[in-house]
């Protein structure tokens, strides 16, 4: 069952928070439902394309380029740092793992802003 807590959170921060550091981004961390890791992405000197995106870590490859694609890389590395884990076999419908991970580029009512 996935589950994340504000320990695991603490412990993740730091590397999280350097990748923001190093692509001159301003965002928070959050976890939803206690199974969800969220880093929320303000605005930073990356022009995604859209100003909300919902971005999961299966489709970095497909949907990013250049260093969008690099910050996306090394942002989701971060989140998992060492503690996560993923013993999913989607043909069996088993799911196990450590928690979910989700970057939120902009939010609902706030769009992302692209900085100079």
């Amino acid at each position: 069952m996935a589950y994340i807590s504000q320990e695991m959170k603490k412990k993740l921060a730091p590397a999280i928070k350097a990748v923001l550091k190093k692509y001159d981004m301003k965002g928070s961390i959050a976890i939803d439902n206690h199974s969800s890791l969220v880093v929320n992405v303000k605005s930073g000197k990356i022009n995604f394309g859209d100003d909300r995106i919902q971005a999961h870590p299966y489709h970095i490859e497909s949907n990013y380029h250049g260093v969008a694609r690099r910050f996306m890389e090394e942002i989701f590395s971060a989140m998992r740092g060492d503690i996560w884990y993923d013993n999913s076999d989607s043909q069996i419908d088993y799911f196990d793992t450590a928690y979910y991970l989700r970057v939120n580029i902009g939010q609902w009512n706030k769009p992302y802003e692209v900085t100079k």
